[in-house]
């Protein structure tokens, strides 16, 4: 017989949103239980963000090794570096299990309980945990978050496999593929085929769409194509990916050109990155009462399903799936069940892309902003201005800060940059876009010398027309 539980605060999915709504709950001190089979942290802290951005930053190190060895630049002369994949892995993989030991200890310390199984779903307040050792557990809440997060989509002709993977998979690898072919330009695949060009690997990438990272506009993306122009990435945009092809030992992709012929490239892996979807499946959503919005769970301004007492959150709620997102309507969501009066309305939820170099928006773009029927003005600061950004070896990327504001009134609309660390400077343009600001309250805040967040300050100075570091 399972043994039964209750609780007022059920978490199911331990990801970004998931344990801090499990932390927040229980610091509200609400009997908590979070329930995850695949370890705290999810998808973006065992699989996903933070492994990727390790396995990055592991690249870019032996990329400026390999450079100062063919070239004797600012001073500084190295042997030729070598490059152990097994080692960049268990490197990633201490960070990693860091991590994940601490959010244990932090839901320890909110007097949340942890269980890892397999939760399924009898009905919409009762579920049954499928223990590793085969036991069962029978919990039932007042309360229920659904925080399931979501999983990489598989092509229905080409599934992981063989040689060919997903990000999951490409970030476990222990060994170097000499050959490299991305399926799929946006974010995911371009952070991880930079990073493999970088590390050696030859990387060709085949995207459906006319241009790689259809969700920026082509000025955001000018710089991360000449990066990959330089670098000897062959785009294939505008392509189709028809399969994987077994021939004389050897894998190829088998692609439809813009003309519409038949193409194949040699690759030793094949990477799948053509997007994630929710999970859904599995776990007893049919029998939950909850309605959805397409594939996603459909929720209202508190993330409330159709199902009183049920709240769902992060992927499994809709765009954008970004784990900040997650994070924020889990802790929100915890506060409303406390009776908190709490609602998710943020003005713009910034998104970050980690590839070279790296890429940054939130709120509207210029364009955006038109159609919307605004008036406004715009200001470009370029970084290669920058003392800090050249300090840094950036600047002669191409690299910039776009602000756009409304005409009217300079209430700031978009903030928008593209350069080396400029992901540093999410959290003040976020801040800024939250906070209403104008113009005229950046201007007029002392910014730090010499930083890149000078660059932020030097676009609304050109927006209002007196730029200081550039002629306007």
């Amino acid at each position: 017989m399972a043994q039964s539980k209750t609780c007022q605060v059920l978490v199911v999915g331990g990801g970004p949103g998931g344990y801090p709504a499990a932390i927040r709950a229980g610091q509200l001190g609400l009997d908590t239980i979070i329930v995850d089979k695949h370890g705290l942290g999810g998808t973006c802290l065992n699989r996903g963000c933070i492994p990727s951005k390790a396995f990055i930053h592991a690249a870019s190190k032996y990329e400026e090794m390999v450079h100062h060895a063919e070239k004797d630049e600012m001073g500084l002369k190295v042997s030729e570096p070598t490059l152990d994949m097994a080692g960049v892995t268990a490197w990633k993989d201490g960070i990693v299990s860091k991590l994940t030991k601490g959010v244990g200890q932090l839901i320890k310390a909110a007097k949340v309980e942890a269980i890892s199984g397999w939760a399924t779903f009898q009905n919409a307040k009762t579920c049954l945990v499928e223990m590793e050792d085969g036991e069962t557990i029978e919990i039932t809440a007042e309360n229920v978050i659904l925080a399931t997060g979501s999983k990489e989509t598989e092509l229905p002709f080409m599934s992981f496999g063989g040689n060919v993977i997903g990000s999951t998979e490409a970030l476990e690898l222990t060994e170097r593929p000499e050959k490299l072919v991305v399926v799929g330009g946006g974010y995911i695949g371009l952070e991880l085929g930079i990073a493999f060009r970088k590390m050696g690997s030859e990387v060709a990438v085949v995207e459906a769409a006319d241009t790689i990272l259809p969700s920026y506009d082509k000025e955001m993306i000018r710089p991360v194509q000449m990066w990959l122009k330089k670098n000897k990435v062959a785009l294939h945009t505008g392509c189709k990916a028809k399969g994987a092809v077994e021939e004389g030992g050897q894998t190829f992709l088998a692609f439809e050109d813009a003309k519409g012929e038949t193409q194949r490239i040699e690759a030793d892996k094949i990477l799948v990155a053509v997007g994630r979807k929710p999970v859904t499946e599995g776990w007893g959503l049919e029998n939950m009462g909850v309605d959805m919005d397409g594939p996603f769970v459909k929720i209202d301004h508190q993330c409330r399903t159709a199902m009183r007492g049920v709240y769902a959150i992060g992927d499994l709620v809709g765009e954008p799936l970004l784990a900040h997102k997650a994070t924020k309507q889990g802790e929100l969501v915890a506060e409303i069940i406390a009776d908190h009066k709490r609602a998710y309305d943020p003005v713009s939820v910034a998104a970050v892309c980690f590839t070279e170099p790296e890429l940054v928006g939130v709120g509207l773009t210029p364009d955006e902003a038109k159609a919307k029927g605004e008036a406004v003005i715009t200001g470009k600061f370029p970084l290669a201005a920058s003392g800090r950004a050249l300090t840094m070896e950036g600047g002669a990327d191409g690299g910039f800060v776009r602000v756009t504001a409304r005409e009217s009134d300079h209430v700031i609309l978009g903030i928008h940059a593209v350069g080396k660390h400029v992901s540093e400077l999410s959290g003040e343009f976020a801040l800024a876009l939250e906070m209403g600001a104008t113009l005229e309250d950046v201007a007029g805040t002392i910014h730090v010398h010499p930083t890149l967040t000078e660059g932020f300050a030097e676009g609304v100075l050109t927006a209002l027309g007196h730029p200081i570091h550039i002629s306007a």
